[in-house]
């Protein structure tokens, strides 16, 4: 569509409904983002213990399937409750040990849960690990490959890393998404299961983004969510000063 090339706004994410669930499940998801974004480590019990304490009537399995719909994990090794598919191959961690000194050494990408006043989407960034730039990103109802695929394709349109770092989430693990980078002589990196500080700088990516972002706002639709990021990454790129680049912007390390 000839307006969604104008707005910079993609065409899937045009037809985007958001997901549709009823009022106390949404309730308890909001509760949940913001408290594990606050405290990342929460597991499922400590979640159903806090969740209670705010007087709600909720078991562990209930909290458990939330955690699924809303793709986190607690930040330490536990048994597997994130979505796998055990047919795709998984890749070793590369980074540890190795220093980061200059832009396009390593890209990672993540995906997050964002609420909305009536339903919620999935939002999936890339960044430059060095500048902490974000390179693009997209949003999605569902937490199939696609939506990851289509951000991946922008970004190699345009330029290419050594290192391409996520978690193990079928998303990144599809062979859609891997063949993309393999054939692009990008090597593969994946967390360890359970270490979401594996990936810590889009950890810190997505906290900015909610606080200084989501939970500020109340938006009704997709399209709203898009320009309010869309804004906000801009912001983000173009003008947040960075204390770990002596304060300066991420463009004007990624772009120098």
């Amino acid at each position: 569509m000839r307006q969604c090339d104008l707005l910079d706004f993609s065409k899937s994410s045009y037809y985007y409904q958001p997901a549709e669930v009823d009022e106390m499940t949404l309730l308890l998801m909001n509760l949940i983002d913001e408290e594990y974004t606050r405290h990342p480590f929460y597991g499922s019990r400590k979640m159903t213990a806090y969740l209670r304490q705010e007087g709600y009537d909720i078991n562990r399995k209930r909290v458990q399937n939330l955690y699924r719909k809303m793709g986190i994990e607690a930040v330490y090794p536990k048994p597997n409750l994130s979505e796998q598919n055990k047919q795709h191959k998984k890749y070793p961690y590369l980074l540890r040990g190795i220093v980061i000194d200059r832009c396009n050494q390593v890209w990672s990408t993540d995906i997050t849960y964002i609420r909305m006043k009536y339903g919620f989407v999935y939002l999936m960034a890339i960044i430059d690990w060095y500048s902490r730039y974000v390179l693009d990103w997209e949003l999605s109802t569902s937490l199939d490959a696609d939506f990851c695929v289509e951000a991946l394709q922008r970004v190699l349109s345009k330029q290419k890393c050594e290192i391409f770092n996520s978690d193990q989430g079928s998303q990144f693990t599809s062979i859609d998404f891997t063949e993309l980078l393999l054939s692009n002589d990008i090597r593969i990196s994946m967390d360890g299961r359970g270490r979401a500080l594996d990936n810590i700088f889009v950890e810190r990516l997505w906290r900015s983004t909610k606080y200084e972002c989501i939970y500020l706002n109340e938006f009704y639709s997709v399209k709203e969510v898009h320009c309010k990021l869309k804004e906000y990454f801009e912001f983000y790129n173009h003008e947040r000063l960075h204390q770990s680049h002596d304060y300066k912007k991420p463009a004007e390390i990624y772009c120098q």
